[in-house]
């Protein structure tokens, strides 16, 4: 909700949720589905969507990690994201109560709850407390 209303008051692109497919691989195709995207209007252009898989990969993906996905299949996920072209992946772990950061250029970050959450190359401005996350 909280990038929601941040992409949403300066009209930056589109955030779905709900498992929308990113085809993360060609030939055969492979399709992910994160819980958040943010597709900025560069990558997605306003106007009606495309009814079968967007062209184009989210700049930000989000998966919230439940207690049954091992670490070991959320990290080949998130291999998959990156390599699809998606600039960041966010793992919000919700037992903890951190948020992993990861991205192609970076090593991963590990956010606790009295960190600030940003996405400077992404969403520049937006930050929120990693707590906030979990309210």
């Amino acid at each position: 909700m909280l990038l929601g209303q941040f992409v949403d008051q300066d009209h930056l692109g589109r955030i779905v949720t709900g498992d929308a497919g990113v085809v993360t691989e060609r030939d055969p195709d492979t399709v992910r589905g994160p819980d958040v995207a943010y597709y900025s209007y560069q990558r997605i252009p306003q106007g009606p969507l495309p009814e079968e898989y967007w062209p184009a990969s989210p700049e930000l993906a989000v998966k919230l990690r439940s207690r049954n996905d091992r670490w070991k299949d959320v990290l080949q996920k998130v291999a998959e994201y990156l390599n699809a072209n998606v600039l960041t992946m966010a793992v919000i772990d919700p037992v903890p109560k951190r948020v992993h950061i990861y991205s192609a250029d970076n090593e991963a970050t590990i956010l606790n709850a009295t960190d600030l959450l940003k996405f400077p190359d992404v969403l520049p401005g937006f930050e929120v407390v990693v707590a906030r996350l979990f309210e």
